[in-house]
């Protein structure tokens, strides 16, 4: 079926729903822990979700003019396509489906049943209810995938049902996200951060042994922050079913980033009023344990337990779960469109291609995307596919910003409703920043690099496969 077949049903608050959707998962709650633990300074645990910010902000503000030049579905993969080639733009789509949004999808639907379990203990990682030699299934998998075949199901509905959820959740999640900052900010009793915070505030003694390891510990403590801040780009897979996407997307991209960033900044401000920076591991209690060694990482959740008691653990517990849900639709939203692409250009399985003639949205590929997931779930590999392809993703963000460069020489007399302020210092600053955060995960972790460039060359096989097939 034809492209035209794409229903234009996302309005600017639709579109908008879903970049904060996407964006806002379980990483704000957690990540700030390991953030805390790799600084332990205040002032550079703030800088650090600053840069994060800013960079987040400058990728989608240049991918707001992508998205005005190509308003096709597939997003990112048809970017990369016309700047480069199709072999570049198939491996980030094989990236795509292999790894970064199958594994995210099945991280999030994970983090959702472990916050379930709070209120029901019988989903448990321990409690194994189908074991068959090898494999083993947990409860907390099984209500996992479950969650993962029923918003499948209901994106299969069409591309209304699924913004219906979409809309519904990102609303609940930006209140949640608020009543935390508010909730905080006006327990002035339970300030008991603020002290010890301030007193620390520039303690740069252990970071700053000298300005070498002071750098590296600014830029591989933005890889957390900014991952956390990632997936914004999604909204671009769904081009074809945006209103006026020419304006609509380029805005909904800075409205959406802006949005969540400053949501973000503000939540990490809340967190050290009311818990110090730093404390011990094996602390008594959640204030000798600190932000940097929060129970499990759960930073919003050791917050509210010191303002509201033993209820604030259950509602945490209610808010990650409405944001992980919220997440979890618009990430198996977005990515089928780039599947449908790719299998247009018949770089892809062709059942990818077709629209379902009731609810014109991809449902094939809907299906096997859960499918993969699911596998995923019940593997537990999917935790560590995601940390191997940090590197990978990064190098693609850096390409995909490039390409503004790019088409700004090959499309100079194109009209543009939206272009990047500023051109060129936005892309060439995003690019600096990129290259700066690849460059330290080479120096950290250069077996994670390493795993992440083979798994992306792991669609090469598959790559000539198809195009040979196509020829």
């Amino acid at each position: 079926m034809s492209s035209e077949n794409f229903v234009k049903s996302l309005n600017l608050k639709d579109s908008c729903a879903m970049v904060i959707g996407s964006m806002v998962g379980s990483g704000i709650f957690l990540v700030s822990a390991q953030t805390a633990r790799l600084v332990q300074s205040p002032f550079l645990f703030l800088l650090i979700w600053f840069l994060a910010a800013i960079m987040t902000v400058l990728a989608a503000t240049c991918t707001g003019e992508l998205a005005c030049l190509f308003p096709k579905a597939g997003g990112q993969y048809i970017y990369l396509k016309e700047a480069y080639n199709k072999l570049t733009a198939f491996l980030y789509g094989w990236t795509l489906f292999a790894v970064i949004q199958s594994g995210t999808i099945a991280a999030v639907a994970v983090a959702f049943a472990k916050f379930f379990s709070i209120f029901m203990p019988v989903v448990s990682s321990n409690n194994i209810v189908f074991h068959f030699c090898f494999l083993q299934i947990s409860s907390l998998q099984l209500v996992a995938v479950l969650l993962i075949f029923l918003l499948t199901f209901n994106n299969c509905l069409g591309v209304n049902a699924a913004k219906f959820i979409q809309n519904i959740f990102t609303s609940l999640k930006l209140l949640s996200l608020i009543g935390i900052i508010i909730l905080g900010v006006v327990s002035a009793s339970h300030y008991y951060g603020w002290q010890p915070n301030i007193k620390h505030f520039f303690d740069l003694t252990k970071p700053v042994q000298n300005i070498g390891l002071f750098g590296l510990t600014i830029i591989t403590g933005i890889v957390g922050p900014l991952f956390s801040m990632d997936a914004w780009n999604n909204v671009t897979f769904t081009a074809e079913e945006v209103k006026e996407p020419e304006l609509t997307l380029p805005k909904s991209l800075v409205i959406g980033t802006i949005t969540v960033c400053t949501l973000y900044f503000l939540i990490n401000i809340v967190y050290l009023l009311v818990l110090p920076l730093n404390g011990i591991s094996n602390g008594v209690d959640i204030l000798q344990r600190g932000i940097a060694w929060a129970s499990e990482d759960r930073v919003a959740t050791a917050v509210l337990e010191v303002v509201l008691g033993r209820s604030g653990v259950y509602l945490m517990a209610l808010a990650i779960m409405i944001s992980t849900f919220g997440g979890l639709n618009g990430l198996i939203l977005a990515a089928p469109r780039v599947y449908y692409a790719m299998a247009k250009d018949k770089l892809f399985f062709q059942f990818a291609a077709n629209l379902n003639p009731k609810t014109k949205v991809p449902v094939k590929g809907l299906v096997f995307q859960g499918i993969w997931a699911a596998l995923l779930t019940f593997s537990g590999s999917y935790s560590n596919l995601l940390e191997y392809v940090i590197f990978a993703t990064l190098f693609f963000y850096i390409l995909t910003i490039a390409s503004v460069i790019i088409f700004r020489f090959k499309f100079k007399d194109r009209e543009r409703k939206f272009r990047a302020p500023l051109y060129p210092f936005l892309p060439i600053i995003y690019i600096f920043m990129a290259v700066l955060v690849m460059v330290a995960q080479l120096l950290i972790s250069p077996n994670y690099c390493l795993a992440g460039i083979l798994i992306v060359c792991s669609g090469l096989p598959a790559y000539f496969f198809w195009s040979k097939k196509a020829h």
